[in-house]
């Protein structure tokens, strides 16, 4: 039982893996190796520095001795989503079975082979059967799991529906919960930021796995004297997005949320800059897309966009900024660019106060 082995494994057979990744949820294979690589390079570093993250603390206290101990707390259950199937289930299931714990795996119901294929690679690796096992289930019998008597923990990466649910099952149980749900990411670019460098992180930033990502850039809040600029940047390396570039979205479902969104946004006021209708032909495909004058009122503006659509706010300081950056439900990530540091830190201080 090696979690090197488990490394080695997903760096021998990654092809496989990335094609499986690709085929289920639709990523580039650009992406799904890139995956895949990240999933080995977690195992890689936890096993050669598992004993020193691991050590017992020794703290001082009034108490003749006092230290901190990690120690397992049993079977943890893992409700994992469908977009980066390799690398959501190697983040929890890594450090979980690290210290000691067993984990059971109910996977997204769209990547089944991504979800069998990794309970294996364990398995391959020496890990005894059932120290990591994979639920083939319905969504509607997580409930039983999580309330069984012998599973102590559930973590969750999902919507904010789904959130709820298992944080009040979690709750009702008396049992330890970690829920990781949406975000609509703030990427602020101040007057004396580097434009250039900023519009190709964006783009980046925006439409990896065709913005199918919790903790993406959502939100591009522009200072005015530069926003044209900007703006001209990121449309010109959005239209050189092609397919190939990106791939297509999840599924169905998806593709209608994110033309409904837009759609009625549009309807409300807001502007097109470049894409905002689905592309012809088959596949769920949907094109690089900004838009400005969005308002409160709209979907585009308090929804979580989980598709490749970036939204413009222009502000005329660094206060206006902050306000709008703040203004949304969900955290995650967010980022400022400037070359002031100092200018940077007063942001950064403001989204921890805010929550974000």
């Amino acid at each position: 039982m090696s979690l090197k082995k488990v490394a080695q494994i997903l760096l021998r057979e990654k092809e496989k893996f990335a094609k499986t990744i690709t085929l289920e949820m639709g990523k580039t294979i650009r992406e799904s190796l890139a995956e895949v690589e990240k999933c080995a390079t977690l195992c890689e570093f936890l096993a050669s520095d598992a004993e020193t993250i691991l050590k017992t603390e020794i703290i001082k206290t009034e108490a003749k001795k006092s230290y901190i101990r990690f120690e397992p707390l049993g079977i943890i259950f893992a409700i994992m989503p469908w977009n980066y199937p390799f690398w959501q289930v190697f983040r929890a299931a890594v450090p979980t079975l690290m210290v000691g714990n067993t984990m059971l795996l109910k996977h997204a119901s769209n990547v089944p082979q991504s979800s069998q294929l990794i309970e294996e690679i364990f398995l391959d690796a020496g890990f005894d059967k059932g120290v990591f096992q994979n639920l083939l289930i319905d969504s509607s019998m997580s409930e039983q799991v999580i309330r069984h008597r012998y599973v102590r923990g559930v973590t969750l990466t999902g919507s904010e529906k789904a959130g709820s649910v298992v944080a009040s099952l979690a709750g009702k149980s008396i049992k330890k919960s970690i829920l990781e749900l949406g975000g609509s990411d703030p990427f602020i670019v101040l007057d004396d930021a580097d434009i250039e460098k900023a519009a190709s992180t964006a783009t980046s930033a925006r439409l990896s796995v065709t913005g199918q990502v919790c903790i993406a850039a959502k939100r591009f809040i522009i200072h005015k004297k530069i926003a044209s600029q900007f703006i001209q940047k990121l449309t010109k390396n959005f239209i050189a997005k092609k397919i190939g570039d990106m791939g297509p979205l999840s599924g169905k479902k998806i593709l209608e949320t994110i033309e409904n969104q837009v759609n009625v946004s549009i309807k409300m006021g807001a502007k097109i800059i470049i894409g905002g209708k689905r592309m012809p032909g088959k596949g769920y495909f949907y094109p690089p897309t900004i838009i400005t004058n969005v308002t409160k009122k709209m979907p585009l503006y308090f929804e979580e966009t989980f598709g490749p659509v970036a939204t413009i706010f222009i502000v005329k300081d660094d206060t206006e900024a902050i306000k709008i950056a703040n203004d949304t439900k969900f955290g995650l990530g967010a980022s400022v660019w400037t070359k002031n540091l100092e200018r940077a830190k007063r942001f950064k201080f403001m989204f921890q106060i805010m929550g974000l």
